[in-house]
């Protein structure tokens, strides 16, 4: 009797990967390494690409720089070195009693690849060299002894480990596909398919493994695209109607007689951002749900004041105001801003950082406690179990903290929860603001306030250096100071990358050694940190020697001038929010970003940052050049990873899908309607923990 017979179609896609057919013990534990256990996984386990075997051809059959595919015989392996330092694997192919030689420059990886007498297909655009044709850098895949060539059809290319070849993966996957696709469930109606023209997800998912022709291939990978941004998206609002119905919050309404009152704080004119992102916010905290808010602004845009307009609020309605920054060094110059600006007022302030002494702290949290403070200024020490508050009405996260539901259940008072201003000085690509940032409102500030100075920036060349040098002189001489930043607190010699200190000393005792200077970096002590950058604001320090700790929100107006060395070091936005260091004052800012001598592959990116000063411009760049995994991981923000979606591709699909996930939900809130309970439960079984969406529905 069939085992198998008795189970059911969710059980079958539930067997253990040792007991599909082609699989066994052995390779169950090579499996496990790409983290595939059972045959669900297998089924979901996508191609990263494909190679067309349908153009596979003779080698009398080749054109040039036509992409073809070349199956023969290696006859010979020729490994050298070119003499300038490269390296250059030579493989001969022999088909009949013609040859293709294929190579491969600085791979020398690729020789154990290859033995003579083995079949090979080689896929690439061939070139003629004299009487010979060539092919540089081909796809390669060797074939198993007595296996013919996969010719006439499209082949997937899966991801692999260490003693998995392909066709053993074809095998597996096409067999598992072939058997197991039926088990799995249709989540959407049968109308919705036919609507958004999908796949069923049957023939999906034997297309993508196995297609038919490219344009089934190309049907099946939108379906699966389409599906996983669409969950994505169901879940983002999920959670964000789950807070508005679960969560409450006290309605701190702005009446005119307090904008007016707060207003007369600011003694210059707000932009048109400004006054935008000030009425969604007293919108927002006007209702008795949280406020969950995130202000982006480009660098010298003005959202502290756009935070101050907020706390003020708060505190209009006798309740507290938070403002957590991610440093020390951050959370203090909070405190010197916002005591400037509210010296006329009668709000009181108070710092909250880990560095106080336990005599400050005990008062500190006393004083919060009684509701003698409405201002809290500081670091992750707000949200510990000690603090307590008389009544929060706002809580403000400056730069990109994971807040999840630990940080806002010890911020929960009396059954109420604050409402939530989340900052960054970071602009965010709109794709990565429609993923990582879906369940938040957004407000803009890309108008820059009235009387802010330009910033001119150069790509340094080293022939250059000592006319730029000359120039930083002449500045300092002026009265200007600067910044020279450096990436790395220690050398390293394989880099070739100054340290912070090594440019420091040769500083000192180099081009500016008629100055004074300081040397700032991440591992010296809160107090450490903090004097040097009194000192700095002080005017005592001329120049500030440092790594990119002052990248985020330091505040010295007549700093004008910065010297970033190993430029290829920094990303788009990172360099950008360094650059916004030179342009807080009435003075223009000079910065030039030098690379080293072996970054020829961030030039491209260096260029885009000497040629425009827009930060969501550079943003979007960034996103283009770099792709989302090195801007913002998902893993980072606790998201699984996308399975076949491409955020830099998929933008169009991913506008698809997040109008199509809100029409359902104004349609059917919660997803509760019958038809779309199974689709519920593949959103919750995807996201409901890293969303904290477990007891929705």
């Amino acid at each position: 009797m069939n085992a198998n017979a008795d189970k059911s179609p969710a059980e079958h896609l539930l067997t253990p990967v040792q007991f599909l057919k082609g699989v066994g013990p052995q390779r169950a534990e090579l499996l496990e390494r790409l983290e595939l256990r059972r045959a669900v996984d297998l089924l979901f386990f996508f191609p990263r690409s494909y190679q067309d075997m349908s153009e596979l051809r003779t080698v009398q059959q080749l054109e040039e720089n036509v992409p073809v595919s070349v199956c023969g015989v290696v006859e010979e392996i020729d490994e050298r070195n070119t003499g300038t330092g490269r390296s250059m694997l030579g493989v001969l192919i022999r088909q009949e009693t013609q040859f293709l030689r294929s190579l491969w420059f600085n791979q020398p990886h690729m020789r154990q690849k290859f033995a003579v007498g083995q079949r090979v297909v080689l896929s690439g655009k061939p070139r003629l060299n004299g009487l010979r044709w060539e092919m540089t850098h081909p796809r390669v895949e060797i074939l198993a002894a007595g296996e013919d060539p996969p010719s006439g059809r499209i082949s997937p290319m899966y991801s692999l480990t260490e003693g998995l070849t392909q066709p053993a993966m074809r095998r597996i996957v096409g067999s598992i596909a072939e058997s197991h696709s039926d088990a799995v469930e249709e989540v959407f109606p049968e109308s919705f398919l036919h609507e958004k023209k999908l796949l069923p997800i049957t023939d999906a998912l034997r297309q993508i493994h196995a297609p038919d022709n490219i344009e089934r291939l190309e049907h099946a990978r939108r379906r699966f695209i389409y599906q996983e941004l669409l969950f994505m998206q169901l879940a983002l609002g999920l959670r964000r109607s789950k807070l508005q119905q679960e969560q409450r919050s006290p309605a701190l309404p702005a009446n005119a007689k307090i904008d007016a009152r707060i207003r007369r704080l600011f003694p210059f004119e707000l932009t048109g951002d400004q006054q935008q992102a000030i009425a969604d916010i007293s919108h927002d905290m006007q209702r008795e749900y949280p406020m969950n808010r995130l202000l982006q602004g480009d660098v010298g845009s003005g959202k502290t004041v756009v935070a101050e307009y907020a706390m003020l609020l708060a505190v209009a309605h006798q309740h507290q105001a938070a403002l957590m920054a991610p440093t020390e060094l951050l959370a203090r110059q909070h405190v010197r801003t916002l005591a400037r600006d509210l010296r006329e007022s009668r709000v009181r302030i108070a710092l909250l950082t880990g560095s106080l002494s336990a005599a400050e702290r005990r008062t500190a949290l006393e004083r919060i406690a009684a509701g003698e403070i409405d201002l809290i200024i500081g670091t992750h020490a707000i949200v510990q179990a000690d603090v307590k508050f008389k009544q929060l009405g706002l809580v403000i996260i400056d730069e990109q903290h994971r807040f999840g539901v630990n940080q806002r259940a010890a911020l929960r008072q009396a059954g109420l929860d604050p409402h939530y201003l989340v900052m960054t000085a970071t602009p965010i690509p709109r794709t990565i603001s429609m993923t990582l940032f879906g369940d938040l409102d957004v407000s803009t500030l890309k108008q820059t306030p009235p009387g802010r100075q330009p910033v001119h920036t150069y790509l340094g060349e080293e022939g250059q250096r000592e006319k730029w040098w000359e120039f930083f002189r002449k500045k300092l001489r002026e009265g200007r100071q600067g910044y020279v930043i450096a990436p790395l607190v220690d050398d390293s010699p394989e880099l070739e990358i100054q340290s912070v200190e090594s440019a420091y000393e040769n500083l000192a005792n180099g081009e500016l050694e008629a100055f004074r200077l300081g040397v700032l970096h991440g591992r010296q002590s809160s107090e450490e940190k903090e004097a040097l950058m009194q000192a700095f604001n002080a005017g005592e320090l001329q120049v500030l020697v440092a790594t990119s700790v002052v990248e985020v929100g330091i505040d010295v107006p007549n700093a004008t001038l910065m010297t970033i060395e190993g430029g290829e070091r920094f990303g788009l936005a990172q360099l950008h929010q360094l650059r916004g260091r030179v342009s807080r004052g009435a003075y223009p800012g000079y910065v030039c970003v030098y690379a080293s001598a072996n970054s020829d592959g961030a030039q491209q990116r260096l260029q885009a940052f000497s040629r425009t000063t827009d930060g969501f411009e550079l943003a979007e760049s960034d996103f283009q050049m770099r792709g989302p995994g090195n801007l913002f991981s998902l893993k980072q923000h606790g998201l699984p990873p996308f399975r076949i979606a491409d955020l830099t591709r998929d933008f169009a699909v991913l506008e698809e899908a997040r109008a199509d996930a809100q029409q359902m939900l104004d349609a059917a809130p919660g997803l509760d309607a019958e038809e779309l309970q199974l689709l519920k439960q593949r959103v919750l079984l995807r996201y409901g923990g890293a969303m904290e969406l477990g007891d929705v529905g």
